[in-house]
């Protein structure tokens, strides 16, 4: 069912959970619960951003979560994560997402059942908690990817394919780190009591660490980019380096070639007997007078 109430004897509020509602459930939620006409269009919004709200009669928090993804086509805060929308005071806790949440459950027995938790404002704390906590998979995820090309990078042979995943994994970071960035005023949004620090803690010292993480991958992805694009122009100068030392040795040869490859008729070295094996001495002097020049110079 898309619509479920996770209710609790322990508890002293409502607790509703809704998946992949249609507009006409989500009205009707809105009417039993006297929810503001424009939360609607956020809840429907499927590319909004994290935020937080404070309606007549309750508060309303966005935030994402981390999702798989499948294809370099979905690199997008879309594909690669999913909205989760909180409407809660102190008589109800709504929840609204597109996909399944199975942390959700696991947060309703851990704190609801056992009455760990006795009111919405730390149960939302908990949940704000459990949605940073899984940044950190795609966190791990990176990294181990991140160190997985560099070695390649300085070990092995540079390949265009590199390029193009190294551009994909900065992307990824840059998009969790964006949003850990906006959850910032989501986590300030919130309302607690003294009883209620210690969890609020939590997610602030968890969201400082991610920003820290992320801040750091993404630097260390655009660092290893912009070694990657300097080591590819090294490379193709060290081409350009070989064949001009190349040419350098080939163009006196040509021009003496192409003197005597005239054949005028007045030439006098064309009848002399020596003329021969002289431009041949000439020709490997200049060579040598080259490679003693460009050694010297320590191109070579």
């Amino acid at each position: 069912m898309p619509i479920k109430l996770l209710d609790s004897a322990a508890a002293k509020f409502k607790w509703l959970d809704i998946t992949e509602p249609t507009k006409a459930e989500l009205e009707q939620v809105s009417k039993d619960f006297q929810l503001h006409g424009y939360t609607l269009k956020d809840c429907l919004e499927p590319d909004h951003l994290p935020k937080v709200e404070e309606l007549d009669n309750c508060r309303f928090i966005i935030t994402r979560i981390p999702v798989s993804v499948e294809s370099t086509q979905h690199f997008s805060i879309r594909g690669m994560s999913s909205k989760l929308a909180i409407f809660y005071n102190d008589d109800f806790l709504i929840t609204v997402h597109r996909l399944p949440q199975a942390f959700l459950e696991e947060t309703k027995a851990k704190y609801v059942d056992s009455g760990r938790t006795q009111n919405t404002r730390e149960l939302v704390t908990k949940i704000i908690w459990q949605v940073l906590n899984s940044y950190e998979a795609p966190l791990i995820r990176l990294t181990d990817e991140l160190e997985l090309h560099e070695a390649r990078l300085f070990l092995k042979s540079l390949t265009q394919p590199q390029l193009k995943d190294l551009y994909f994994l900065k992307r990824q970071a840059e998009i969790f780190y964006k949003l850990l960035l906006l959850s910032d005023e989501v986590i300030k949004g919130i309302k607690i009591d003294r009883s209620d620090q210690v969890a609020y803690q939590d997610v602030k010292d968890l969201h400082h660490k991610l920003i820290t993480l992320y801040n750091q991958l993404t630097e260390s992805l655009s660092n290893l980019l912009n070694t990657y694009l300097s080591l590819s122009a090294q490379k193709t100068n060290e081409v350009m380096k070989t064949l001009t030392i190349f040419s350098m040795f080939f163009m006196p040869l040509t021009f003496i070639v192409g003197i005597y490859g005239m054949n005028f008729e007045y030439m006098p070295e064309l009848k002399q007997q020596w003329a021969y094996p002289a431009i041949l001495i000439l020709m490997v002097l200049v060579t040598l007078l080259i490679f003693w020049w460009v050694k010297r110079k320590k191109w070579l």
